[in-house]
């Protein structure tokens, strides 16, 4: 046979030798290893947005630890401010020493809440009417915040009042917290609705003796357990927050997809 003739054997030759060693077909790109072909996509997006809502359900235990310990820190930097006696809204007051830092901080807590909030929405219960209710007003709340932190702070007592501290006091009111516990109230039944209902109750009474004092801050007066009353009801609010989380990401994990 001649040189000519066996040329195309050759080439097969060739062309199976650079298959087995390269790993691709003649004229093909290469093929994907068998570690990353093991999942169909679907399975890895499912995946992927599985391990991404566990950290924004994450945000929600994290936004009210920085807001509490915010609020504990600068209480404790402000001379002459009464942790017992005034407001929070004073510690981020337009002139207040402490608004600086208080105002980037807490801006931080609500945007962990907003995070929260979008992670409610990609839960594995979001199916339910109630658990998208649950995400919208928390993501209402978040905005709330955000407003009154950065657009509409207080004046210091014994400043002349303007719109910014009438607005403050109507976005104080925030209805988005309540309907978020209601909303998970109807979400999730047994324990937790009890705890819900219970917490519901247990933040009307001190909220109410709060709002009543609101006068008395603008007249420059008193205000005796008006920081306590308040308080207990924004961290009741964040140990409810926290223990939702805690539910949420447990409820998760225990959808986690599994492949074989």
């Amino acid at each position: 046979m001649s040189p000519g003739e066996d040329y195309p054997q050759r080439r097969e030759s060739i062309a199976r030798t650079d298959t087995c060693c390269c790993g691709r077909q003649p004229g093909k790109g290469h093929s994907f290893p068998s570690h990353l072909t093991h999942l169909p996509v679907s399975a890895m997006q499912s995946s992927s947005k599985y391990r991404a809502t566990r950290w924004l359900l994450v945000c929600g235990i994290l936004s009210p630890l920085l807001y509490d310990g915010t609020d504990i820190l600068a209480s404790m930097s402000y001379r002459g401010y009464s942790y017992r006696d005034q407001a929070v809204s004073e510690l981020f007051a337009i002139g207040a020493p402490t608004s600086t830092w208080v105002v980037p901080l807490f801006t931080l807590s609500s945007i962990a809440l907003v995070l929260f909030a979008v992670g409610i929405s990609w839960s594995y219960d979001a199916h339910a009417r109630a658990v998208r209710v649950l995400a919208l007003t928390t993501l209402g709340s978040a905005i709330v915040g955000l407003l009154i932190w950065n657009v509409f702070p207080m004046h210091m007592r014994g400043v002349e009042r303007t719109l910014t501290d009438r607005m403050h006091l109507i976005l104080a009111a925030n209805p988005f917290v309540l309907l978020a516990i209601c909303a998970a109230a109807v979400a999730f039944p047994g324990r937790f609705r009890a705890y819900s209902i219970v917490t519901l109750v247990l933040l009307l009474v001190p909220a109410i003796f709060a709002f009543r004092l609101a006068p008395l801050v603008d007249a420059n007066a008193p205000t005796p357990w008006l920081g306590i009353s308040e308080r207990f009801a924004q961290y009741e609010t964040g140990v409810w927050q926290v223990v939702l989380a805690t539910v949420l990401l447990r409820r998760q994990r225990d959808s986690a997809p599994t492949h074989n």
